[in-house]
């Protein structure tokens, strides 16, 4: 499971519908947080990334420094489904997203993602799985940071 983390002052989500994006879902400060996920994703690999999400400390404490959760700040979290953090490009020039989770595995787990994210006391705020999305993200610092439950969990 992949999630690119990006620390946003003000970020929101439109969908595409009958050929015009409408408004969806909007946040404030916090997290928006794009999830690719695979087919060999566990409970584990989910459980192990909401765990450092939450906990992920890079809000400005009153000196400066990154030290605040986005619970510390009272952080929203924008969640949108990625599977093209899955993409391949080692042959070619067209990627292959073949190491990313069929559809109905991989809604079942943004779904339950966004549910534990939830239970951690996080106000979260989702697209929509599979649509065509235009998502604007006014990226504060700018704070990107790439978790791979792979990496997290030494597979």
């Amino acid at each position: 499971m992949r999630a690119l983390v990006q620390r946003s002052l003000k970020s929101s989500v439109s969908i595409k519908t009958d050929g015009e994006y409408k408004l969806k879902e909007s946040i404030e400060k916090g997290f928006v947080v794009l999830l690719g996920v695979c087919d060999t994703d566990t409970d584990d690999d989910l459980n192990k990334l909401v765990d450092k999400i939450s906990k992920l400390r890079v809000f400005e404490d009153e000196n400066g420094k990154m030290n605040l959760s986005i619970a510390d700040c009272n952080g929203e979290i924008l969640l949108i489904s990625q599977f093209t953090l899955y993409a391949n490009c080692k042959h070619g020039n067209r990627p292959s997203f073949i190491d990313a989770g069929k559809p109905e595995y991989a809604n079942e787990m943004y779904e339950k993602f966004a549910s534990k994210l939830k239970e951690n006391g996080i106000t979260v705020k989702t697209g929509i799985f599979g649509a065509d999305m235009l998502v604007n993200i006014e990226n504060h610092g700018p704070v990107t940071i790439m978790l791979d439950s792979d990496e997290l969990l030494k597979k």
